[in-house]
C-alpha cells in the first residue's frame, strides 16, 4: 500500500438490509458519487464496510457514511441534491457548521419555506434583515440571487414593503444588443430571466404576472432606474460586478424611505469591456468602512448546486492564484 494510503473497516448498525439498499442506491449510484467527490474506494460486504485513500477522505468518507445511514431510519431515498449538499459539508474543513439554531431560521413564501444551507448563507439572510443596505458577493451556485428574492417575496408577503424590484444590468450583450429580434423589453428579457425563474418558483406564475400588471413586482434592466426614487421596496440589483462605477452610485442612491436594497454578484466573472472598471469591485473599497452597510462574501465552499460546479470555482480559484 503507498504511504499516503490509508484504509478503515467498519460496520454500519443496525443490520436493515433495506435501509442499506437507501444508502447504496440504486447500483450502488451513492457509493461510486462519495468515491469520486471524496477521492476514496469504498468496498462493501453487506454492512461491512472498507474504506481506502488518504487518511483524511478516509475519516470523512466514514463520517458521512454513518451519517447517512443513520438518516435511513426515516427516509426511503436519499435524493441526489441531498447527498451532493451532504458531500460539500462534509469536505468543508475549517469551517463552522450549519447549527440547529441556525438550520431553524426560515424564510416563508407562500409557495415555498426556504432555509439556509451553510452557515455563510445562515449570515447572509440574518445581515439581510438587520440592515437597509447589504451586499452578497462570490461564486455562482451559493445562493445569492435565490435567498435575495425570496427575502423580498417573504417581506411582500408580510407587508414589510410594497414593492419589490428586480433589477439586472444588459451589459453582457454589449453593443450586441441591437442585432436581438424584437422590441426592448425582448432584448433584456433573457438577461432578467433568472430573476423571473426565482419569483415564479416561489409565488407561481399567475401570481407574479398579476403583481408585475398590478405595479407590485417590477424585473428592469438597470438603465430605468435613472431619475427614480424608490420608498417602501425591497431592490435587488443581481449580478453586480457589470455595471460600472458611475452605475453602481446611479443603483445605490435610488433607495427611500422604507426601502431595502441587496446588490448580489461575482468579481471574478466581469463582463463589461476592459476599459471599464466594475462598480461592484470599486464599491467594496468605498463603503468599506460605513458599518450600516453590510458586505457577505462567499466562497468555493459555500456552493450548493451540483458537487462538479464547486469543484470547477475551486479549480478556476487555484488556477488564478
Amino acid at each position: 500500500m503507498k504511504k499516503n494510503r490509508h484504509q478503515d473497516g467498519f460496520e454500519l448498525m443496525p443490520m436493515d438490509n433495506d435501509r442499506l439498499a437507501v444508502l447504496c442506491g440504486q447500483f450502488d449510484e451513492n457509493l461510486r458519487q462519495m468515491e469520486r467527490y471524496l477521492g476514496v474506494e469504498i468496498n462493501n460486504r453487506g454492512h461491512e464496510f472498507q474504506v481506502i485513500g488518504t487518511k483524511h477522505s478516509v475519516n470523512k468518507t466514514r463520517e458521512l457514511l454513518i451519517k447517512l445511514y443513520d438518516s435511513t431510519a426515516h427516509k426511503r431515498e436519499i435524493s441526489t441534491e441531498e447527498l451532493g449538499l451532504l458531500l460539500q459539508e462534509v469536505d468543508t474543513p475549517g469551517e463552522h457548521p450549519l447549527t440547529p439554531d441556525m438550520a431553524s431560521l426560515v424564510i416563508s413564501t407562500p409557495h415555498l419555506n426556504i432555509k439556509p444551507r451553510n452557515a455563510n448563507q445562515y449570515h447572509y439572510l440574518k445581515n439581510i434583515d438587520s440592515h437597509e443596505i447589504s451586499f452578497g458577493i462570490g461564486p455562482s451556485g451559493t445562493g445569492k440571487t435565490y435567498l435575495a428574492v425570496a427575502c423580498a417575496v417573504s417581506a411582500l408577503a408580510a407587508d414589510r414593503v410594497q414593492r419589490i424590484i428586480l433589477v439586472r444590468p444588459a451589459v453582457e450583450a454589449g453593443e450586441k444588443l441591437g442585432f436581438l429580434p424584437g422590441d426592448l423589453s425582448q432584448k433584456v428579457d433573457p438577461y432578467l430571466r433568472p430573476l423571473y425563474d426565482a419569483l415564479y418558483e416561489m409565488l407561481g406564475v399567475d401570481r407574479v404576472d398579476k403583481l408585475i400588471f398590478k405595479g407590485t413586482s417590477e424585473v428592469a434592466p438597470l438603465a430605468y432606474m435613472r431619475g427614480r426614487t424608490l420608498n417602501d421596496a425591497f431592490i435587488i440589483l443581481d449580478e453586480g460586478q457589470n455595471t460600472t462605477k458611475e452605475q453602481m452610485k446611479l443603483f445605490l442612491t435610488r433607495i427611500g424611505f422604507g426601502s431595502k436594497a441587496l446588490i448580489t454578484g461575482d468579481i471574478t466573472q466581469i463582463d463589461l469591456p476592459k476599459k471599464e472598471s466594475s462598480g461592484l469591485r470599486h464599491v467594496i473599497t468605498v463603503l468599506h468602512d460605513v458599518k450600516e452597510i453590510h458586505f457577505t462574501f462567499f466562497k468555493a465552499h459555500d456552493v450548493v448546486r451540483h458537487p462538479l460546479v464547486q469543484l470547477i470555482v475551486q479549480a478556476y480559484e487555484r488556477f488564478s492564484e
